[in-house]
């Protein structure tokens, strides 16, 4: 049988890979926090660091041009959704909203805005979808939700020259959030403009009297409270972006 030695190990060899350890353990905490603080006293665009919004921009740019209107959320029945769905922010949503005076303000072109009832947009074809709502925090929540397909408001209200153009912008009535979102993702056949959950119409915080769904984003795009809806060439201001986010924040 083969005899193996047995090496004893003195103590002081211990203590020193011990300090050693310690040593490397307190050099990585330092070198984390010395980074972070690089980071922190970086030159920022919109509050995220050049190279990573290189990354976001490529991401959008990759994901557009892949993007296709056959692809579809997974749906699910009406039994499925939660009743009392999580609220998901509150941004826009000052107090004092009188959803009695609303009306909906579509700015077509320059000098070219009209005004929108809910009960107008209510005449339209109603579609329904239950899906899972995904937050870019990490929950999701199978909600159901009711509305006018968007791609069904823009042939009513004459959008073809609009639907042409790379982007479309949704603000709430106090201007206090707003997002750009890609004209391919509005004009899936899944993005509607809501003003029902669970076949009841939509609570002041969920968003009344309307507003947006659209499942092939995370939540920060679904705006509540929309109250003007506009259309760019050049990307419009969005609230999340301006904060570090992904512009794009398709799923």
């Amino acid at each position: 049988m083969k005899e193996y030695k047995q090496h004893e190990v003195s103590v002081k060899k211990i203590r020193n890979k011990t300090i050693l350890s310690f040593i490397v353990f307190a050099f990585l905490i330092a070198l984390g926090i010395a980074g972070w603080m690089w980071l922190r006293a970086q030159p920022r665009d919109n509050q995220a660091q050049e190279p990573l919004r290189k990354v976001l921009n490529f991401n959008e740019l990759f994901f557009g041009r892949i993007f296709s209107n056959s692809h579809f959320e997974k749906s699910f029945p009406p039994s499925s959704a939660l009743k009392k769905p999580r609220v998901n922010g509150n941004e826009g949503m000052s107090d004092g909203f009188d959803p009695s005076t609303w009306k909906l303000k579509l700015a077509r072109k320059a000098g070219d805005t009209i005004y929108i009832s809910l009960e107008e947009i209510k005449a339209l074809p109603k579609t329904e979808i239950v899906f899972d709502f995904k937050c870019i925090e990490g929950w999701s929540q199978v909600t159901h939700w009711g509305g006018v397909l968007f791609s069904d408001f823009a042939k009513k209200y004459g959008l073809d020259s609009q639907e042409e153009m790379k982007y479309a912008g949704l603000v709430t009535p106090d201007k206090g959030y707003y997002v750009g979102i890609d004209m391919p993702s509005m004009l899936h056949p899944q993005t509607i403009l809501c003003y029902e959950m669970n076949d009841k119409p939509l609570s002041l915080e969920h968003g009344a009297p309307l507003r947006l769904i659209i499942p092939v984003k995370y939540g920060i795009k679904h705006l509540k409270r929309i109250g003007i809806i506009f259309f760019s060439n050049v990307r419009p201001a969005d609230y999340w972006y301006e904060r570090g986010y992904d512009y794009y924040s398709g799923l």
